[in-house]
């Protein structure tokens, strides 16, 4: 049995060369990537065909309140004793 850092090496050797194989030469390099390895061939198959997908940015929301209204809420927050979200049962 290899340990993780050779597994993840050789699979990036053999991930170039799968994705510019044909079917028959996939099923070879899957063969001997299952023996050398030990692991199921589905799961490599899974693994051969992972891309790593970019993360994308959310948009900011549009401010609906200008600062004043900000000052006034802060004020009334700070009165009623800083009601948060959460439901109060008392």
């Amino acid at each position: 049995m290899m340990n993780l850092t050779s597994k993840q090496q050789y699979m990036e050797t053999l991930r170039i060369a799968y994705r510019k194989a044909n079917k028959k030469e996939k099923g070879i390099l899957l063969d001997e990537y299952c023996k050398n390895t030990g692991e199921d061939r589905k799961y490599a198959i899974k693994k051969f065909n992972y891309t790593v997908k970019p993360k994308t940015r959310r948009k900011k929301r549009k401010e609906y309140y200008g600062s004043d209204v900000k000052a006034a809420l802060v004020v009334m927050w700070r009165i009623f004793d800083y009601p948060c979200g959460r439901k109060r049962t008392e």
